[in-house]
């Protein structure tokens, strides 16, 4: 069984067809990248996964179930967690109450306190910066954040929107090492990023979107030696 199923899915932004018809599969323990240009549909597609859009057609399947209209802190509850793009961390939380506000679903207190330190033990940095308020923290600082609150619900799924966006080269790196470490602990990653090279250098396999429409798949090394992708996405 797959771990997220995508048939067929249909969404709207008002009356603008932004997905036509998308189908997609995510295994469990997989890294699965999801690239194309701006306006493809891509942050579309996640947010319709995560709940915060519901389609007109088609389905969203996890673990075989239906996502149908559940509410975005329903399909939390399920296993299903978003990094969105832009960070969207609470500047005037500290990196802790951040955290705190990731686990909102997590009833015990020592629960959040071992998950809280899984998330200072990938990032050493966020410990040391624990009681500062998100908003006076760098942007790679941000998006550890932004990645550590969504762990805080040991998602089995981790939806990442372009989350190397606006940092230094090296930053990136770090990036997506961390990427690498948290599918290696068991979490499925479906991957949104602009940097189409690298994403496709983790990943197991990808998709790629062009005006809301999958329009090319397969593994991750094929696509990276597909002369179309290469001129399109590859540079």
């Amino acid at each position: 069984m797959q771990l997220l199923e995508v048939r067929d899915v249909h969404t709207y932004h008002g009356e603008i067809h932004a997905l036509k018809g998308v189908s997609l599969e995510v295994a469990p323990g997989e890294i699965v990248a999801l690239i194309g240009r701006n306006g493809a549909g891509k942050s579309t597609l996640l947010n319709t996964i995560s709940g915060l859009l519901h389609p007109r057609q088609g389905d969203v399947r996890f673990e075989g179930k239906a996502l149908g209209a559940l509410r975005a802190d329903a399909i939390v509850g399920w296993g299903i967690t978003q990094v969105p793009e832009g960070r969207r961390i609470f500047g005037i939380l500290t990196v802790e109450e951040n955290l705190d506000m990731g686990a909102f679903l997590v009833r015990k207190p020592a629960e959040i306190a071992t998950r809280k330190e899984r998330v200072f033990t990938l990032f050493p940095r966020l410990a040391e910066r624990r009681k500062q308020l998100g908003g006076n923290l760098s942007g790679g600082e941000q998006q550890m954040l932004a990645i550590g609150r969504a762990l805080m619900m040991a998602p089995k799924l981790l939806l990442m929107d372009e989350p190397s966006l606006g940092l230094a080269p090296i930053l990136v790196r770090a990036i997506f090492r961390v990427i690498r470490d948290i599918n290696a602990a068991g979490i499925a990653v479906l991957l949104v990023e602009q940097n189409a090279r690298m994403a496709l250098r983790i990943a197991h396999r990808g998709y790629v979107m062009e005006t809301g429409r999958v329009v090319l798949s397969g593994l991750a090394g094929e696509l990276l030696e597909d002369e179309e992708v290469k001129r399109a996405y590859l540079g």
